[in-house]
């Protein structure tokens, strides 16, 4: 994997709040590719499917189930990513459409969390 960009007002590092960290890993690890790590100290961490963003899950959190700031993730396949979600214990909050012509959709992770998606347009 390569080293992430360093660049000062990157945004680099989130915390999502988990009922079960081990789910919540498998969940973002199988839909989005993302890299999952154990720490040294037994936490569990991630890297984005870019290694550009990391983080980790944090349980004792309430989960963010109505959020008033969006985080989105990039997807390749709208439709393939969809049936993923759902596919691996997560619901449709907001289908493609909404935001036209932008390709955005909203997703709720298995903990509830809510969560935007968004495919790049070719140009």
């Amino acid at each position: 994997m390569s080293q992430p960009t360093f660049s000062n007002g990157k945004i680099c590092y989130i915390e999502i709040p988990a009922l079960d960290v081990d789910a919540s890993a498998d969940f973002y690890r199988t839909v989005f590719d993302w890299h999952v790590r154990t720490r040294g100290d037994g936490s569990v961490a991630f890297d984005d499917g870019a290694g550009e963003v990391s983080g980790t899950w944090v349980k004792g959190r309430v989960p963010e189930t109505d959020p008033t700031l969006m985080v989105h993730i990039m997807v390749d396949d709208m439709d393939q990513t969809l049936d993923a979600i759902v596919q691996n214990g997560g619901k449709i909050v907001r289908p493609v459409g909404a935001d036209h012509p932008e390709i955005t959709a909203v997703f709720s992770d298995p903990a509830g969390n809510v969560l935007g998606l968004y495919q790049h347009r070719g140009e």
